[in-house]
């Protein structure tokens, strides 16, 4: 299923998008769901980074501790 949009675009985005739509010989409506398809998945990407350094830092200090606790056991010596 497809929704109808309304678009205003700056001229010289226009005229760009015009440009590459012609040498690549794609309609307009394809080029543009394409972009938008990758600018929602470069999105994506960055939204699960931002939560990823979150929950990273959320453990960061039990992760230390256990660290230390094998370390004070001996547990990285080469025997």
């Amino acid at each position: 299923m497809s929704k109808t949009l309304s678009l205003k675009l700056d001229e010289s985005i226009f005229a760009d998008t015009e440009s590459i739509v012609h040498q690549q010989r794609v309609s307009r409506n394809s080029y543009i769901n394409s972009a938008i398809k990758y600018y929602n998945s470069l999105m994506k990407r960055k939204e699960l980074r931002k939560k990823l350094e979150v929950e990273s830092m959320l453990v960061r200090e039990e992760s230390m501790a256990v660290y230390h606790a094998f370390e004070e056991a001996d547990l990285f010596e080469d025997k």
